[in-house]
């Protein structure tokens, strides 16, 4: 459904009876015009004051459209209307906990309506985080993964939440492998979590045991060839990747990606991608497929990251106000003590959650400010090219992917990676350590605490940079997703940025002119 389209159907709205318009906005929905509903959505509602599908609908559409608030509200009315019925009051809990406000009491309500929804009781276990009850959540998580040891989704965020609080990720996961050590699923999990948090002795000792228990699994052969190749061994994962055949799946392909350029044989890595690079609905091929068009001097590198405006630097400190008041509050949500187990963070903390969709005062309009600035980047982007993974041909509706604040300390850094779910990646710098801060009056030749585009130091260690980022308070700097991205450590104090990722609009609306 292209644009032309969804308005006929947003018109025909305003005479339709409530099954009818109920339908419709479902239609719009699902074809991804969240912000041409919304209006439309809100006069229904009006009209149709007792009909809990429509505030439903309204409650969609504004989630969809990233106002957190109003979805809370509407959804608050839907459930007013039909008390009973577990998706409004999961969506209610959802769309309360994403706006920032206190959401326990909801998803608990919303937990005895599905008692067996997974999802629930994971949103659950984020709102007492978020209730500054990290201690709750954790209980919590362990008391369900005891009573369904293989529940994988359960394992993962007990693991993500337990490692940021300094405790054992792996808990939960070890008492189930002792209750089901066969079990395949546990196995592989245990390997992609100390993968994650770069453990590799970990990784292997997992990767041997499950050896022992899984065979010759695919997915374990798979990630016990990534495993070695990442260890250093790389002969072994030479004869590994070899008894694979990695053109089967998008995935296999990066990891013998990864594998190849950092064996010093990136001439075989476009043969392997690009036969793939269609079916790379992630992205998670573009990365690799940069470093060895750029090794090799292929001029597609130009093509694809070689245009200065697909990188952007805007000062915007003058825009942004009180920007000791944002620094305060934004630290206040850092809740852990140590790195997240699954992000890019050496030496700090993150906080959890899509930041910028919350609906606190401060982090509204620093939203607003960020989006002009992103609204400007797009339009100076170079325009529509095949096939580019940046350069695509619609770029709106413009929704923040996901968000973040990441607070680093003493020589904190964040390791070279991509984010391949994502459009446009950034950085928006809130404080800076002395160091620093100093720098940007007398420029050092270290870099401390810069910006690094373009390297991809765990594969190819001496790679140079294609751009180095000086930081300087309330500065974004706005990149492809698919551009690896690090930067360099500091030697002291606190570097807080906030990030986030534009996510990359539908491409599926040919003939929209409008």
């Amino acid at each position: 459904m292209n644009r032309s389209e969804a308005l006929v159907r947003v018109a025909a709205l305003r005479t339709a009876d409530g099954s009818a318009a109920f339908a419709s906005g479902i239609a719009l929905l699902r074809a991804d015009h969240a912000e041409l509903l919304l209006p439309a959505a809100r006069q229904l509602a009006t009209r149709f004051p007792g009909d809990p599908r429509i505030h439903q609908l309204h409650g969609l559409a504004a989630r969809a459209a990233q106002n957190s608030g109003e979805a809370s509200i509407a959804f608050a009315s839907a459930a007013r209307l039909a008390p009973g019925d577990a998706l409004i009051a999961h969506s209610h809990a959802r769309a309360t906990l994403e706006a920032g406000r206190p959401a326990v009491f909801l998803f608990e309500r919303a937990a005895r309506l599905a008692p067996q929804d997974g999802t629930v009781l994971l949103g659950l276990a984020a709102a007492r985080l978020h209730d500054q009850s990290a201690q709750a959540a954790v209980e919590m998580l362990d008391a369900l993964t005891d009573a369904n040891p293989l529940w994988l989704d359960g394992h993962r965020d007990a693991a993500r939440l337990r490692g940021q609080l300094g405790l054992d990720p792996y808990a939960s996961l070890a008492a189930a492998l002792r209750r089901h050590p066969d079990a395949d699923e546990l196995h592989l999990l245990r390997i992609s979590l100390a993968l994650e948090a770069l453990d590799l002795p970990l990784a292997w000792q997992a990767s041997v045991e499950a050896r022992a228990s899984l065979g010759d699994h695919p997915r374990r052969a798979l990630l016990e060839a990534h495993v070695t190749s990442e260890i250093g061994k790389i002969d072994e994962a030479d004869t590994r990747f070899a008894a694979l055949d990695t053109t089967l799946s998008v995935n296999a392909a990066s990891l013998h990606a990864r594998h190849l350029l950092r064996a010093g044989r990136p001439q075989l890595v476009a043969p392997l991608l690009e036969p793939l690079i269609d079916k790379d609905y992630d992205h998670m091929l573009w990365p690799y497929l940069s470093l060895a068009w750029r090794l090799t001097g292929d001029p597609r590198w130009d093509w694809l990251e070689g245009d200065g405006r697909l990188v952007g630097v805007y000062d915007l400190a003058g825009r942004i106000g009180d920007l000791a008041g944002l620094v305060e509050h934004v630290r206040r949500l850092h809740f852990a003590a140590e790195q997240p187990l699954d992000q890019s963070v050496r030496g700090g903390t993150q906080t959890d959650g899509n930041l910028l969709i919350r609906e606190d005062p401060p982090l509204r309009a620093l939203r607003a400010v960020i989006r002009d600035a992103v609204e400007q980047h797009i339009a100076q982007l170079p325009p529509f090219e095949a096939g580019h993974p940046t350069c695509i041909r619609d770029r709106s509706p413009v929704r923040i992917a996901g968000s973040w604040s990441v607070r680093l300390r003493d020589a904190g850094f964040h390791a070279d990676h991509v984010h391949g779910k994502g459009w446009i990646s950034s950085a928006l710098y809130l404080a800076l350590p002395p160091s620093i801060a100093q720098a940007e009056a007398e420029p050092a030749s270290g870099h401390e605490g810069w910006l690094s585009l373009g390297e991809c130091r765990d594969v190819i260690a001496d790679l140079e940079p294609v751009r180095l980022v000086e930081p300087k308070l309330g500065r974004l700097v706005l990149f492809p997703s698919t551009m690896w991205h690090g930067t360099r450590p500091f030697a002291s104090g606190e570097r807080m940025t906030i990030a986030f990722d534009i996510a990359r609009p539908t491409q599926d609306r040919i003939g929209d002119q409008t």
